[in-house]
């Protein structure tokens, strides 16, 4: 009997690493039911769960009834570890193979019922009217070719919480990039504190869709524009962030116009932040 069962355990165990790498290669380390892992030799160590440590202690143990929105979901961890808190949760992702191995572990850690892979950019949530009381945008902002129209769209998604997080340029410092200048007084924009994007011509760290690298008063600055609050900075580079209620700024005022151009009529909602709502509805409701 131990030896039939030790067989069908291996046996097991030989077909999920044959559907494995089927499915493969895969970038997010998942740990299955079987102790199977999905990427155990990563280069990142034990990712994303490593970056997930930097949050978890920042968003409630328990999610039940919240809505959540993974932009970039990849094979699905973070939506698997917010559904297991009990959140409804959609996870969107432009690349195929990364949305099947994502539904292929939701059906073998049995959450699929509470987790939704739709495949989508970010720009379509633009024609939704739906909204999310969680967003988790998590290394997605610096590979779009349009990474401010992108924050514009999903800030104005949120209900209650963002949690942002992007590759940065190092060193720290600030200056008041709020305050206005002359013209020609141009030498703030070159101190090290000042509000920046690098662009990325060809590619970086072998990558073409590396687009852009914030440094971190940038970040701070594209958020507080975007109509955000950064309550915690959970580490180096990941943010935890709500709507700010303030009323708008004539620079946001602008921002929401510019979106009522592109994608469809204005509405204001509470607390005076900006919703889009067109035809027809891509993420369900």
């Amino acid at each position: 009997m131990a030896e039939t069962l030790e067989t069908e355990i291996s046996r097991a165990r030989s077909e999920t690493e044959r559907e494995l790498a089927a499915l493969g290669p895969w970038f997010h380390n998942l740990h299955l039911p079987d102790g199977t892992e999905t990427a155990p030799s990563h280069r990142l160590g034990d990712f994303p769960a490593c970056k997930w440590k930097e949050i978890k202690d920042h968003l409630p143990d328990d999610l039940s009834g919240w809505t959540a929105l993974d932009v970039g979901c990849n094979a699905g961890f973070y939506s698997f570890e917010l559904a297991k808190r009990g959140a409804n949760v959609l996870g969107i992702d432009v690349e195929d193979r990364y949305l099947k191995q994502a539904r292929w572990a939701a059906r073998r850690l049995d959450l699929d019922a509470s987790v939704k892979f739709e495949q989508m950019q970010v720009y379509d949530l633009a024609r939704s009217r739906r909204t999310f009381d969680l967003v988790l945008f998590l290394g997605v902002f610096y590979h779009l070719r349009y990474p401010l129209l992108a924050l514009d769209i999903l800030s104005q998604k949120v209900n209650r919480t963002m949690v942002f997080q992007s590759l940065t340029i190092p060193g720290e410092g600030s200056v008041d990039s709020r305050a206005d200048y002359d013209f020609e007084d141009r030498k703030a924009f070159l101190n090290d504190g000042w509000p920046k994007m690098a662009f990325v011509e060809e590619q970086f760290a072998g990558d073409p869709t590396n687009w852009w690298v914030p440094n971190h008063a940038g970040i701070e600055a594209m958020l507080r524009s975007a109509g955000m609050r950064i309550t915690i900075q959970a580490s180096h580079d990941m943010y935890v962030c709500e709507p700010d209620a303030s009323p708008m700024t004539a620079a946001q005022e602008f921002i929401a116009e510019q979106l009522r151009a592109v994608v469809g009529e204005r509405q204001v909602g509470r607390n005076g932040s900006y919703r889009i709502a067109t035809q027809p509805d891509v993420a369900g409701e």
